[in-house]
């Protein structure tokens, strides 16, 4: 991309994020920066996070039943509806196409639970995706799912900034870039991969993730000496990284983003910003996308490309997947094979609740399942004194309603164990200090067994106030720095997950091969007539 956007192309921009769309994404228009003669026209399409959820779901990522809410969408055959006729429209029109995944399929349903990964590569599959970035979920079950994951890809799974050397079960088959060709366009793609990936999920110790930045800049420039003429990022980032990124590293035409779940879009309600925003610096300009999560929304992007490589127009939106959309047969098929096999599962009730229960707020402050899942771990160790989990680790709510085994294996998909430890008082506020300091990821704590306040707008190192343990009387005590107490919390953050290394670093005694995490809560919520989890300020702010 050559030029820089004019304020009239901007005001334009701004115009069409008000614009409600009507009708196909090809009947938008294009923004034009440029003049000159069109050489290449493509389309992108493009998905991200779409985290195992091959059926409907709502705004809360809780599975949609009968009687759906307004604002359940989605189900991946129905998603693959959509992106066809968006491909014959384009083809129609005369543009090649590409799809592409910026990352996380891995992750958030009984069908990855179950078959990890073996049902999304099919689906995959059946789309025709072309390339895929690697998201911090693709590593949740280790190098070697993710290694047999990409063996049988029929696609490029693209990290430019995962060191797999050290790592034999990965070694040599992540790609950094690949080059494909589009009616005569050589188009690079290189994807990257956030470096959190080393503290949210599990790696394991033989891999690093270097400087993204650096890593598209060095793909870049050789996708560019090989001939590309149009450069993409597949980033698992999120879209401020992305944002902060375009126009800064030289050679990046596009970025197709992930990681944030950001919708970035011209008509849908709630969007953070235009579906595809042109940023520009000092080494040129990049268009940044995103298409938020779960297979709710996808992405088109249009691009006329003239024959030096400068974008000279691009079109467009991201769109929702609405039930009003037909299910697309063949794969239809594909998910209800696997769904067939999992209905024993799904349909085991474990209890009840007279209304619904979300993690809005697991990340932010104390949430009713949140502390729920910390009093269950606590319970399930003989004489501990506090229990300590991740937020980030529930990745649904519960529904209203019978609560069946597959509700709480969705809530807790990450098949982790209880781990207890023991650490001297001043280890566990370090612990905490560190929990606070992440608010708004996923290693905000949830807690049992203690209550504490903080300053949500501290600095990070500022942020824990007073922490208070409670004994076996029930009344609170200051938590002792010199006293060692017996701490409960999950085999990843044990192993110094979310950043938690001071449970891997200062665990005197650790046990990690406790009982699965989601057992021990489907057995607390069977002994909860009704099931109703509650908030009890034992995280308060100052």
């Amino acid at each position: 991309m050559k030029r820089p956007p004019t304020d009239r192309v901007r005001a334009l921009a701004c115009a069409m994020k008000r614009r409600i769309l009507l009708g196909a994404l090809a009947s938008l228009p294009m923004i034009r920066l440029a003049h000159g003669a069109i050489a290449h026209r493509l389309t992108i399409l493009h998905m991200n996070d779409f985290h195992s959820r091959h059926e409907p779901v709502d705004a809360r990522a809780l599975t949609c039943k009968p009687g759906a809410r307004p604002d359940c969408l989605g189900g991946v055959a129905r998603l693959a509806s959509a992106l066809l006729a968006e491909r014959a429209a384009a083809e129609a029109a005369g543009r090649a196409v590409l799809l592409v995944d910026a990352g996380d399929q891995f992750q958030g349903s009984l069908y990855y639970t179950a078959w990890h990964g073996e049902v999304e590569l099919a689906v995959m599959h059946a789309l025709g995706t072309e390339a895929m970035a690697v998201g911090n979920h693709e590593f949740d079950n280790g190098p070697e799912t993710l290694a047999a994951f990409v063996r049988q890809a029929r696609f490029p799974v693209l990290s430019a900034n995962t060191d797999t050397t050290r790592e034999p079960r990965l070694s040599g088959l992540l790609r950094p870039s690949v080059m494909l060709e589009k009616a005569g366009l050589k188009i690079g793609l290189a994807g990257v991969t956030t470096p959190q990936t080393a503290t949210t999920s599990s790696p394991g110790p033989n891999i690093a993730f270097t400087d993204p930045a650096t890593a598209l800049a060095t793909q870049a420039a050789l996708l560019r000496q090989q001939g590309a003429g149009l450069v993409i990022a597949l980033s698992h980032l999120g879209a401020d990284v992305d944002q902060a990124l375009a126009g800064h590293v030289a050679g990046i035409d596009v970025f197709v983003g992930g990681h944030s779940h950001t919708l970035l879009s011209d008509s849908e309600p709630g969007a953070s910003g235009p579906a595809h925003a042109v940023y520009t610096g000092p080494a040129g300009s990049a268009v940044v996308v995103q298409a938020a999560c779960f297979g709710r929304y996808f992405g088109r992007l249009d691009l006329d490309i003239g024959d030096d490589g400068a974008i000279l127009a691009y079109g467009g939106d991201t769109r929702h997947v609405g039930l009003d959309l037909a299910e697309h047969p063949g794969v239809a098929a594909i998910v209800a094979g696997y769904a067939g096999q999992l209905e024993a599962i799904r349909r085991k009730v474990v209890g009840h609740a007279d209304q619904a229960f979300d993690i809005a707020t697991c990340r932010i402050g104390e949430c009713a399942l949140g502390s729920y899942v910390a009093e269950a771990m606590l319970a399930s160790v003989k004489g501990a004194d506090i229990a300590i989990a991740n937020g980030g680790g529930l990745r649904t709510g519960l529904p209203a309603g019978n609560l069946t085994l597959g509700d709480v294996l969705s809530m807790l998909p990450f098949g982790n164990a209880v781990a207890s430890l023991k650490l001297h008082g001043r280890d566990v506020a370090a612990a905490l200090s560190h929990g606070v300091s992440r608010a708004g990821g996923g290693g905000f704590p949830q807690v049992a067994g203690l209550r504490l306040t903080w300053r949500p707008l501290a600095p990070a190192a500022e942020r824990l106030g007073r922490v208070e343990v409670q004994g076996t009387d029930g009344r609170f005590r200051p938590l002792d720095p010199d006293r060692i107490y017996s701490v409960v919390t999950n085999n990843f953050m044990r192993a110094g997950g979310d950043g938690y290394e001071v449970f891997r670093d200062k665990a005197l005694d650790p046990y990690d091969t406790g009982p699965g995490l989601d057992e021990i809560v489907a057995a607390a919520i069977g002994q909860t007539a009704p099931f109703f989890p509650r908030t009890d300020g034992r995280i308060a702010a100052e």
